[in-house]
């Protein structure tokens, strides 16, 4: 099998939440080789130097139209954020895609043996697989089919809502680690690069309830459950 490409993404709007630094130390002592965080946090910058994480870095939403709007302010955003962080090993742009559990049998969605579906010359035995070989057909037909596309968001809750619950969300991530390294039915053998949502339980989001419980470990840096990051 192809070594799995796997990350996890690092929100803060948790309270309380631990050190960018202690973090980045579970990062590494969970074998966990990506992150990605939303907005350039200087804590968390600074404790990524020379770590050999690497990184996606989210432009905030305040600051897309102003940098979107000019040259100038684009350089300075990359000079301030991205230049200044020598030993940080930032990573490329993405196409973000996000979907929710609505609706979704649960044996489809969490890579449990189910009868496949058929789509022309391919067999679906998942939802995961099914969404991503739609991105890929679009991007060929568009003339984008060399284009590399990361799963910048996918995981499961523990609690707050319909299927949520901490068997599910262990099943879910441990079984999603396995499954990207084996590619999909249309690009069989290409690792998938994927980030799992997310290391910390955020309290600070919400609603829905369930916003607050995608972490796989709880503030104080125990796990919620055992995952398997090789």
């Amino acid at each position: 099998m192809v070594p799995a490409q796997i990350g996890v993404c690092y929100g803060r709007l948790g309270n309380p939440r631990p050190n960018p630094s202690d973090v980045v130390a579970l990062y590494k002592q969970r074998n966990i080789k990506r992150m990605r965080i939303y907005d350039p946090d200087q804590d968390t910058l600074n404790a990524l130097r020379n770590s050999n994480i690497e990184l996606i870095l989210d432009v905030p939403k305040t600051d897309l139209e102003r940098i979107a709007s000019s040259q100038g302010e684009a350089d300075a955003w990359i000079r301030n954020n991205v230049k200044n962080y020598e030993g940080v090993r930032f990573s490329y742009p993405y196409f973000s895609y996000k979907d929710d559990m609505k609706d979704i049998p649960l044996e489809y969605a969490l890579f449990k043996p189910t009868p496949p579906v058929i789509d022309g010359q391919y067999s679906y035995h998942n939802l995961f697989d099914a969404q991503l070989d739609a991105v890929y057909a679009a991007l060929e037909k568009s003339g984008g089919g060399s284009l590399e596309v990361v799963v910048s968001e996918s995981g499961w809750p523990t609690q707050g809502g319909p299927g949520t619950s901490v068997e599910n969300a262990m099943a879910y991530a441990n079984n999603l680690i396995q499954h990207v390294k084996s590619g999909t039915p249309r690009k069989p053998g290409k690792a998938i690069e994927t980030y799992i949502f997310a290391m910390f339980d955020e309290n600070q989001k919400g609603p829905p309830e369930l916003e607050k419980f995608w972490g796989m470990f709880l503030p104080s840096q125990q796990p919620k459950y055992d995952v398997n990051f090789n």
